[in-house]
């Protein structure tokens, strides 16, 4: 079966200004080098539907909705917060994230796909339920576990975060939901301040959180010593029907953002490890989401070998 590959060119209508790290130059970084490389010609690649409101609203308050598409009509440089810039064509760019990601999971869902990759902007982890916040607009991975659940009917969702900063949007969507396993590896101390290890839940949903806090200059071992020590064991546990990856690359040792040290070779480890528990858990209905990443070069090179472990057979 196919890896997919979703993308649409109206994802580089979302400006945020030249000095901003969260830039059309990101995604366009990763089709050049999937395209030199030829990994993209082993892809299938989809230009995806804007995401229908009604599943915003899965995860989404209407109220803070429409107030990011109003300020991206009113032409307002950014909504809720300073870090999160945007721009008139950020309102269908979001819409196009967001609709990306729920289409890759129609897709392997329906067998189409073996799994998909989704690079998309904004990225989705810090939105929380009615607040934007850093680079972030829609929770395009929430919104893809609530579809899980609604459209498809599955019972538990398993979200894995590797993006150097703690996606805290995500975690206080699904805090207090059983359903959904959330697990997170991410510098401690950072942005945005959130994702301690005692972090665990709320109510129904306490054990469904995992934090794993990384030190700075932690490294590959570290993170496939977390991951293999911590994360695959609590997944098993669980018994996912389907895995979603924030797939952040921003915990690269060349990123400006991040100071944990994480290589290429660390970000094709984990993806192996993600992919062959998958492949034994639920049929290997995988769909991961772009998130963090913003040294232009160690993004790409990191999609490319993340990508290049999607096209191989479960170990």
């Amino acid at each position: 079966m196919a890896t997919g590959f979703v993308f649409h060119p109206l994802s580089l209508h979302h400006l945020t200004g030249s000095d901003h790290p969260e830039r059309p130059e990101r995604v366009l970084a990763i089709q050049d080098r999937l395209r030199d490389g030829g990994v993209l010609a082993e892809l299938e690649v989809l230009q995806p539907e804007p995401v229908e409101t009604r599943w915003l609203r899965e995860v989404h308050s209407p109220d803070y909705i429409s107030r990011v598409e109003q300020a991206c009509a009113d032409g307002r440089p950014v909504v809720d917060s300073a870090d999160t810039a945007i721009s008139p064509g950020s309102w269908k760019a979001a819409l196009l994230a967001a609709g990306g990601a729920l289409q890759a999971v129609d897709r392997v869902m329906s067998g189409e796909w073996a799994n998909g990759f989704v690079s998309c902007r904004p990225p989705g982890h810090h939105a929380e339920h009615n607040l934007a916040m850093g680079f972030c607009l829609f929770n395009n991975v929430a919104v893809a576990a609530a579809y899980l659940r609604a459209r498809h009917g599955l019972e538990r969702v398993a979200i894995v975060d590797w993006d150097v900063h703690h996606g805290n949007g995500t975690q206080h969507i699904f805090e207090d939901d059983p359903s959904v396993f959330y697990a997170s590896l991410h510098q401690w101390p950072l942005y945005p301040g959130t994702g301690r290890a005692q972090e665990r839940g709320r109510g129904a949903g306490v054990g469904a959180t995992l934090n794993c806090p990384m030190d700075p200059g932690a490294g590959d071992d570290a993170y496939l010593k977390v991951m293999e020590e911590q994360v695959l064991p609590a997944l098993a546990k669980f018994a996912p029907q389907a895995i979603l990856v924030s797939a952040g690359f921003d915990a690269h040792r060349d990123d400006p953002l991040s100071a944990t040290m994480v290589t290429e070779e660390g970000y094709r480890r984990m993806s192996r490890l993600l992919l062959d528990l998958a492949a034994d858990a639920c049929q290997g209905r995988l769909v991961s989401m772009l998130e963090g990443g913003y040294d232009l070069r160690a993004l790409a090179a990191s999609v490319e070998i993340h990508l290049q472990e999607m096209r191989q057979p479960a170990k």
